[in-house]
């Protein structure tokens, strides 16, 4: 398989059948409030997919979108307490027994909430096809000692009873599941892209930055890499007048115990806080020259392998990405034109193509328009394209 495979839209028969048979998914998730979360049970739901979200918290019980079945509060980076909750939450959904039992299918997403997923379909005593979502691989998973490889048996042990795997990127298939698991899943690509069935706006006309105003850098997500702000910061040093840097996202404080005070010593960086997806995309990539694509977080391994959401939204909204060469995200971007990738030193070659650029802007159009000419659908998911997954999941027949 590769990192550009597709599905057709269904075909006016598949249409009909799925009118006259909806599918019901039981989504087992780690956290009710995350964005990600979010953003796959509204794709499953403009698919014509039924969801109940089986669904651990970060934080205080808040209201969902979807019927939701609370399995308690969790801890960022607590991993004995989550251990536990694991346990705790199987217990939860197995006394949800009818609700569970009209699923027909468990997709469950990282490794705590499939464990999570077979313990409560045992204490049920279901049946119920499971799909394991890996959308990261963890750096426990990547360790070679007892902790890493007592992890990847548990993980093995459940890969095998599962009827598929969810991933977002092929690198993780090459790097980590033919390394460990070889002929033990059935793998199905679905990336990070934009869901179908949203309103995102339409896409814009590139035109090349104006001279005469500082340029728009973006990180935008969930900022989750230490090594990135402190790239971030130290280009807004160096350019404090004709750079500004546009922070859009939640910050993850187990890796960035210290982020406002640091944003706040630059006056050119500009922190916004949470938005919404799809609601606040087309304003916020509206305010962008470019957008910062590298992630450091697990360097070596998850850090190399992902496919940032970021350069779908900035590649539908025509923002040229910069990437770190030697990672999945600078093929993807190299691929299609579509931004710059840089090497090590980051420290010294970032500073330059800042440079380079606030002298001739025109490439940064050049990539723009790269971008605008490719089709939607490297961006946007298209229709039916989850539905379609399920019925090949549940119907036994080829993967993407």
């Amino acid at each position: 398989m590769s990192g550009d495979a597709r599905i057709a839209k269904p075909s006016m028969e598949r249409e009909a059948a799925q009118v006259a048979r909806t599918r019901h998914v039981a989504y087992f998730g780690h956290d009710a409030g995350d964005a990600a979360i979010r953003r796959r049970v509204r794709a499953f739901e403009d698919d014509g997919v039924r969801v109940t979200g089986f669904m651990m918290r970060r934080a205080d019980t808040a209201p969902t979108e979807w019927a939701n079945i609370d399995l308690g509060r969790t801890a960022d980076g607590a991993f004995l307490q989550r251990i536990r909750q694991v346990f705790a939450g199987a217990g939860i959904a197995a006394g949800h027994r009818d609700a569970l039992a009209e699923a027909d299918v468990i997709v469950a997403r990282n490794l705590d909430m499939l464990a999570c997923a077979f313990l409560a379909k045992r204490k049920a005593g279901l049946d119920t096809p499971v799909i394991y979502e890996s959308l990261d691989i963890h750096r426990l998973l990547c360790r070679q000692d007892v902790i890493g490889k007592a992890l990847r048996w548990l993980e093995g042990s459940l890969l095998h009873r599962t009827k598929g795997l969810i991933v977002s990127s092929p690198a993780f298939l090459r790097n980590h599941f033919e390394r460990y698991y070889p002929g033990q899943y059935r793998a199905f690509l679905v990336e990070n892209r934009l869901a179908a069935g949203a309103e995102y706006g339409v896409r814009p006309v590139p035109e090349t930055p104006a001279a005469d105003r500082p340029l728009r850098l973006g990180w935008v997500g969930v900022l989750r890499c230490q090594r990135s702000l402190a790239l971030l910061c130290a280009l807004a040093d160096q350019f404090p007048d004709k750079l500004e840097v546009h922070l859009h996202g939640v910050p993850a404080r187990r890796e960035i115990p210290v982020f406002e005070p640091e944003i706040a010593k630059h006056p050119n960086m500009i922190y916004h806080g949470r938005y919404k997806s799809p609601e606040d995309l087309s304003k916020l990539y509206d305010s962008l020259d470019m957008v910062w694509a590298g992630d450091f977080m697990e360097a070596g391994y998850n850090s190399v392998w992902l496919l940032p959401n970021r350069i779908y939204e900035g590649g539908y909204y025509c923002v040229p990405a910069i990437a770190p060469a030697g990672t999945e995200t600078a093929c993807w971007v190299s691929q299609r034109s579509g931004g710059f990738v840089i090497d090590e030193p980051l420290g010294e070659t970032l500073p330059k193509l800042i440079a380079d650029l606030m002298e001739q802007r025109e490439p940064i159009a050049a990539c723009a328009r790269a971008l605008a000419e490719c089709p939607e659908e490297d961006f946007v998911q298209p229709d039916g394209f989850l539905s379609d997954m399920l019925d090949k999941v549940l119907e036994g027949s080829e993967p993407v």
